[in-house]
């Protein structure tokens, strides 16, 4: 049982470092959308600066930290498969599956920014940005309930925070202004 907790113990940080990319990168694309905004001197200083700072959080950070967040839970699952039989589980691997269409999308778009083809605005990018907030509330709520019913009423949660968000974003915008 010792090996599980130390197997769990890693699965966790790696999950945490994970989300903390996948927090980040978002903001800093934000960062290059709004740079491109600048004078062209600035654009010149600033832009190169930012895409290597994604660069290297995406691909030495987020990246390695998904692969290994998933390794250990895949080990975890080894070691305790009758995980597997439970509801709630079905329901947070949904929620990871989703999570790697997050992770693959801003993939994505941090390719279109290196290319200067992305088209989303800095508003369409911070409501992006809360993408990982929302699934990480998911997941949480489901690992510490372990409750598929109790689900529903974080539905319920998640669609809220999301309209919390996504007005804290209006404000935060019409405040900056």
């Amino acid at each position: 049982m010792s090996s599980y907790l130390y197997i769990k113990a890693l699965h966790l940080i790696f999950v945490v470092t994970w989300f903390a990319g996948l927090f980040y990168t978002p903001r800093l694309f934000i960062y290059q959308i709004e740079t491109k905004e600048k004078p062209k001197n600035e654009q010149d200083i600033l832009l190169p600066h930012l895409q290597l700072m994604t660069h290297r959080l995406w691909y030495i950070i987020t990246w390695p930290s998904a692969v290994l967040a998933t390794l250990f839970a895949i080990w975890l699952l080894y070691l305790s498969p009758m995980w597997l039989s439970q509801s709630w589980l079905h329901v947070k691997l949904g929620f990871v599956a989703l999570l790697y269409a997050y992770h693959i999308k801003c993939h994505h778009l941090m390719n279109q920014l290196k290319n200067n083809t992305c088209t989303w605005s800095s508003n369409q990018m911070r409501l992006w940005n809360e993408g990982a907030t929302i699934i990480l509330f998911a997941v949480v709520f489901l690992v510490i309930l372990k409750n598929a019913f109790d689900w529903i009423y974080g539905v319920i949660g998640i669609v809220s925070l999301g309209i919390l968000l996504m007005l804290g974003i209006k404000v935060y915008k019409k405040y900056r202004k």
